[in-house]
Formats: C-alpha cells, sequence, structure tokens
C-alpha cells in the first residue's frame, strides 16, 4: 500500500513537532447537492461575518459553473454550443472558451485519450436506464469523436463544430475547475485553510494548522473501504472510479461513464485513478486521460510531467502508483 507523497514526506519530517493554532477556531464544514455530486466546503475564517460570505461565494460559484456548463441545463452555455455551433459560431464567455481551450491542450498532450467531444456517443448511455450504444450506433457515432472537430477564434472568442452531430461534455475537467475557482472565491475573503471537494475532486489549502489534510482513495469494490489515505497540503487531488456512474449489463460488464474515445465503450483495463497536481482543472482531466490511457501508458505519462503523481487500481484490483510516490517502510 502506498504511504504517501514524498513531497509531503519531506515536510512532514520538517515540521513533526507542530502543533495546530487552530485547535480552537471555529471551522466552517457545509455540504450541499449541485452537478449531480455532494459538494463539501470546509475552511477557518476568524470573522463570523466574512466566513458566512465566503461560505455563500463557494455556493454561487458552484452555481455558477452547473449553470454554464451542464448539458442538463438548456440555457447553459455548452448546451447552446451544442445546439448551434455546427450551423454557425456560438460567442461564448472567456471562462468558457478558456477550458474549451486547456481541454484541447490535455487532448493533444494525451493524443486524444481526454476527449469532450466523447459525448457524441456518451449521450447514448443512461446509467439509471440501463441504456448504451447499439453497434450501429457506435459505428456511426464514434467517428465523432475528434477534438479536432473543435474550431476556436480567440479573436472573437468563438466556437464552431467541423462535423454534424458533434457534442461536448465537461464531466472530466469542469468539476476540477469549479473547485479552483471556489478555492479562489475563498482566498479573496483571506482564508489561508481550506478543503473543497467536487466528487471526486478536492484541493487542499494550507496544511490544516500544521495536522495536514488527510485525503482518503476509496475502495472501487468497496464502498466503506480505503484504499490508502495521504496527508497533504497546498494541492489538487482527482480521483475518476468506475464505480461513479455504471450498471451491469446483461453479459456481466460493467457500463461506466468513463468512455474510450476510440471505441466509445466503458474502459475495462482499470478500477480508479487518483491524480495529485498543482491544481484541480489539471488533476481532474489527467485522471480521466490515464484512466483511458491504461496503466502502462497512463504511468508513462505522468512520470513524464513535473509535479503530478499517480495511483492507479487496475482491472484486478492491484495497487500501482507513479514513480515519484513513497511506500511504507516495510
Amino acid at each position: 500500500m502506498i504511504n504517501f507523497h514524498k513531497r509531503v514526506l519531506k515536510i512532514l519530517i520538517g515540521c513533526a513537532c507542530l502543533v495546530s493554532t487552530l485547535v480552537d477556531a471555529e471551522w466552517v464544514d457545509h455540504k450541499f447537492p449541485i452537478m449531480g455530486t455532494e459538494i463539501r466546503v470546509r475552511f477557518w475564517l476568524p470573522d463570523s461575518e466574512q466566513a458566512q460570505k465566503a461560505k455563500q461565494a463557494v455556493i454561487d460559484e458552484m452555481h455558477h459553473i452547473n449553470n454554464t456548463m451542464s448539458p442538463w441545463i438548456e440555457t447553459s452555455i455548452l448546451s447552446q454550443v451544442n445546439k448551434h455551433a455546427f450551423s454557425k459560431p456560438v460567442q461564448v464567455s472567456e471562462e468558457f472558451f478558456n477550458i474549451i481551450q486547456g481541454a484541447i491542450k490535455i487532448s493533444e498532450m494525451t493524443e486524444g485519450a481526454f476527449d469532450i467531444t466523447f459525448s457524441s456517443v456518451g449521450y447514448l448511455y443512461d446509467y439509471r436506464e440501463k441504456k448504451q450504444p447499439t453497434q450501429a450506433e457506435l459505428q456511426s457515432k464514434v467517428p465523432l469523436i475528434n477534438y479536432r472537430s473543435l474550431k476556436l477564434d480567440k479573436e472573437n472568442r468563438t466556437i464552431r463544430y467541423l462535423q454534424d452531430g458533434v457534442k461536448i461534455d465537461l464531466g472530466g475537467i469542469a468539476k476540477g475547475l469549479a473547485v479552483d475557482n471556489s478555492i479562489a472565491r475563498l482566498k479573496s475573503f483571506g482564508v489561508t485553510e481550506a478543503s473543497v471537494t467536487a466528487g471526486g475532486d478536492t484541493y487542499v489549502l494550507g496544511d490544516n494548522g500544521g495536522k495536514y489534510w488527510r485525503i482518503g482513495i476509496r475502495h472501487p469494490r468497496a464502498e466503506k473501504k480505503l484504499v490508502t489515505v495521504l496527508p497533504l497540503a497546498n494541492s489538487a487531488v482527482s480521483t475518476s472510479g468506475d464505480y461513479e456512474r455504471f450498471f451491469i449489463d446483461e453479459n456481466g460488464e460493467r457500463i461506466h461513464h468513463i468512455i474510450n474515445p476510440t471505441t466509445g465503450k466503458s474502459v475495462a483495463s482499470v478500477q480508479s485513478v487518483t491524480i495529485l497536481a498543482e491544481n484541480s482543472t489539471y488533476a481532474d482531466a489527467l485522471s480521466t486521460s490515464v484512466f483511458v490511457l491504461g496503466v502502462e501508458k497512463g504511468l508513462e505519462l505522468v512520470n513524464r510531467l513535473p509535479n503530478v503523481s499517480a495511483i492507479i487500481v487496475d482491472k484486478n484490483g492491484k495497487l500501482l502508483h507513479s514513480d515519484d510516490l513513497a511506500s511504507p517502510a516495510t
């Protein structure tokens, strides 16, 4: 089992005697549902009035991301792009343009393992109703999964689809952005100790008063069991798992929401991927990317990237990790 990140290990050794100065302070701890998941924000701020304003700022930010980037809200920017971008360029907000531009860069870096146009097939899946596309639908729709079909005009801040039938979904990156934006909002109120979680995406700010934030990685096949616990400070953690949205089909196969852009089908070689990185937007996209790439190619990618670490549970439940992670002493 993995113990913790080497960067954190060095810090812990240097401050093993640090006593928390926040023990007696009042913490804000709030949970609420949105974006199909539970949001949790926990932070410390001595001014109670400012703390309530900071909490509301996080709530507002989560709603903002949902209202602009949800494929289920007809008035969202994303829905409007999917509806009109083949017939004409659609002007979008600077934030939306930047996240699409960033997603394309990840696509290029991962050679298409990360591709927001997966929704060209992905929309045919209904995990609650246990529905998946037919073979004929896959044959006709999979060619539409191609991030190169997105034409961006930076000067006019527009997006255009080059193929009819292309759809995008930001499920592999938007929650990470929401977490990063929320952390930025908290910082604007003077918060220096915080944890914001949206589904599988978390950012921990500060070191939890010297105690370090302990982030557990869920076991993919046992909801109440953890694979490992990571003590962290000032780090993003994102986990993508095949247990988040799935059903078992008539052949006994697990059909889940992480789609291989090449096949249009659920990835079967991995159960979960956890990424540690400097921000949640990047970590969110990389956890999906490595999941699609699989163990060998995924770890090859992570080992090349600066300040990025990975923990993978493969299809057999075996735990693997990137070269920079320390294993416990035996």
